[in-house]
């Protein structure tokens, strides 16, 4: 029997709605595949910890964490409480910088049955690789003066290293898919990072002969996101491109809620993290309204991860059989709870 350790984190809001119900649908997998379990172990970290001990997580919360085969996480933050840069830098972003998840894949796919706000979408499928531990987010920089003497100074730090480990990732995962990788650039107005950019993406290119590629600027992809997103298959951003990208993805979907995301770690000194794009949605916890698909994608990811491709992708096809037949939460202009959705993707799962 291969058993999987899971640290679960459910977080703040609907986190703690989505995250139970996706553990429920990976069991039901691994109930299917019969040599496979996960054994979850669940820390309550979250906004409401940080008002009761004054932090995140424990000083020690990354070596609890370090055991384990992967996090699986539901969502961090609630302003209402804490203030995003202390939940997000205190826990989330801790965890990727400090177990080096520096790729991040996120996925954007017409599903069937879900309605996309573009007229004409053209089942497009496409997946972005973001560079997750450097460029336009990089802790570097500070302020001095004050008052209208005030400067503020944020530096964006591309290393060869960082900048090359992600392009090389995405043209690994370009070959497994139909084969053109798209640059995410800005070198007509960023002088220095973006030429950068530019070379080294062209010199990693040298080692993949058979993939095509193309290099767009980030203000123009943003707009063929959303004119032309079925011409796109994998695109390597930085780390704020990225991250902007990927929400225009999870838009043209039908819904943030359907979004999912991994942060890879590529040296396997320390465990991944699986989390949907979504944020914690105060507003609606409590009512059952949550869309359990993005953490329950993010569960796909997950097996992925782990070699079980095959698992992976029934899962997706069970999510798609479910949404085709129009059982959809409210986001998705369904009547649908969070329990019903997953009740009836687990019932596909078992179908096999």
């Amino acid at each position: 029997m291969k058993t999987l350790q899971i640290a679960s984190i459910p977080g703040d809001g609907i986190g703690k709605e989505v995250v139970p119900q996706a553990e429920r649908v990976l069991k039901a997998v691994a109930e299917m595949h019969g040599g496979l379990q996960f054994e979850f172990t669940q820390f309550p970290w979250s906004c409401e910890y940080y008002l009761e001990h004054g932090v995140m997580m424990p000083e020690d919360g990354l070596a609890q964490l370090k055991p384990f085969d992967a996090i699986f996480l539901g969502a961090v933050g609630n302003q209402h409480l804490v203030p995003d840069h202390i939940s997000l830098w205190g826990l989330l972003i801790n965890i990727r910088r400090e177990f080096e998840q520096v790729i991040n894949m996120r996925p954007a796919k017409q599903l069937a049955g879900i309605q996309s706000p573009l007229v004409n979408p053209k089942d497009f499928d496409l997946v972005v690789i973001r560079e997750n531990s450097e460029g336009e987010y990089s802790a570097s920089g500070g302020r001095i003066h004050s008052n209208e003497d005030e400067i503020a100074i944020q530096n964006a730090v591309f290393t060869r290293k960082g900048t090359e480990r992600a392009m090389r990732y995405a043209f690994e995962v370009a070959a497994k898919r139909s084969g053109r990788v798209t640059s995410a650039t800005k070198s007509n107005g960023i002088v220095h990072s973006m030429p950068f950019w530019d070379q080294v993406f062209h010199e990693v290119s040298q080692s993949y002969p058979t993939i095509k590629t193309d290099s767009q600027h980030i203000d123009a992809l943003a707009a063929f996101f959303v004119t032309k997103p079925a011409e796109f298959d994998v695109i390597v951003a930085s780390n704020l491109f990225g991250d902007i990208l990927t929400d225009i993805g999870a838009a043209i979907m039908g819904s943030i809620g359907i979004a999912p995301a991994a942060n890879i770690n590529v040296n396997g000194k320390y465990p991944s993290m699986f989390e949907p794009v979504h944020g914690s949605a105060p507003d609606i916890v409590g009512q059952g309204l949550a869309n359990p698909i993005g953490q329950i994608w993010t569960a796909k990811m997950m097996l992925d991860h782990f070699g079980e491709i095959e698992l992976g992708t029934h899962l997706l096809s069970s999510i798609e059989a479910v949404t085709k037949q129009g059982i959809l939460t409210a986001d998705l202009g369904g009547s649908h709870s969070t329990e019903a959705v997953t009740d009836a993707i687990i019932k596909e799962v078992q179908k096999g």
